[in-house]
């Protein structure tokens, strides 16, 4: 644990969609220079959470605090003026613009020559490039090209840079590896880790036990919208993790009912006893 205060707490807090309870009594800490998986598989309630993390929703029960203080998100722009800033799966860039003007998309330098006010190119792309190389994207060197030459890693990269300029404290990721390759996600997952070094708080949400595993700190598992398991770096093995994602007791349950139900299947496919 690191030491100060948390940057974000989420406690005891819930989601309902009518008689839809999406989460429900979940509380999380996000401390600065840790890296929390959220994990869970597709259905848990990691997406609601992040979006009532993020701004997007308002929580139906419970307390969001940011630095302390109980707060009310109104909108993603909000979160970001708090310093909380998310990536989601779709990566935020635009290919046919270039990587200067992805990277200051709606907040562009600009330049004065009489009589008006136009966008400083110049300044745009040698900071653009500048913030990657920082990141550890060096083959980035001409932040003219446009953002479709880039990677997925690299579109990344541009997008968590741009965010760490812009003053981002904690960085919330919807899923960043899950359509890249080994080598392109290996790239986003050492990203991860500069930015932790950084002293910035990452939430890595991710249904991939190996990547969270690899870099994460502390640990929470969603079923159902609600906290199976918290634990930190170490404490149990991808085996263990796996399981708990799987749905743990009921997954133990569906595979007993399973052997039963094949245990009555005879050599030729027919069930025993069956009538026809």
């Amino acid at each position: 644990m690191v030491n100060g205060q948390a940057i974000a707490v989420l406690d005891h807090v819930g989601k309902h969609f009518g008689s839809n309870r999406a989460v429900e009594d979940v509380s999380l800490e996000v401390w600065p220079g840790e890296v929390v998986c959220l994990l869970g598989d597709n259905g848990a309630g990691k997406s609601t959470l992040i979006k009532v993390l993020s701004g997007v929703y308002a929580p139906t029960s419970g307390t969001v605090l940011i630095d302390g203080k109980p707060v009310r998100l109104s909108s993603p722009h909000e979160a970001r003026e708090r310093g909380i800033a998310t990536v989601y799966q779709e990566v935020g860039t635009i290919p046919l613009m270039s990587i200067g003007r992805n990277f200051f998309l709606g907040a562009e330098p600009t330049r004065w020559p009489w009589p008006v006010r136009r966008f400083d190119r110049a300044t745009a792309n040698s900071v653009a490039v500048r913030q990657m190389q920082d990141l550890g994207i060096t083959r980035v060197r001409d932040g003219r090209k446009l953002a479709g030459t880039l990677s997925g890693g690299e579109c990344q990269a541009l997008v968590i840079a741009r965010a760490l300029y812009f003053g981002a404290r904690m960085l919330i990721l919807d899923e960043p590896t899950s359509a890249l390759g080994v080598k392109e996600a290996a790239k986003v997952l050492h990203l991860l880790v500069q930015v932790r070094s950084r002293g910035v708080g990452v939430v890595f949400i991710t249904h991939n036990a190996q990547h969270a595993l690899s870099i994460g700190d502390r640990f929470v598992v969603l079923i159902h919208g609600r906290v199976a398991a918290t634990f930190s770096r170490g404490e149990k093995s991808r085996e263990e993790v796996l399981g708990l994602m799987a749905g743990g007791e009921e997954l133990e349950e569906l595979n007993e009912e399973l052997e039963g139900l094949m245990a009555g299947v005879g050599p030729e496919g027919d069930s025993e006893g069956m009538e026809v």
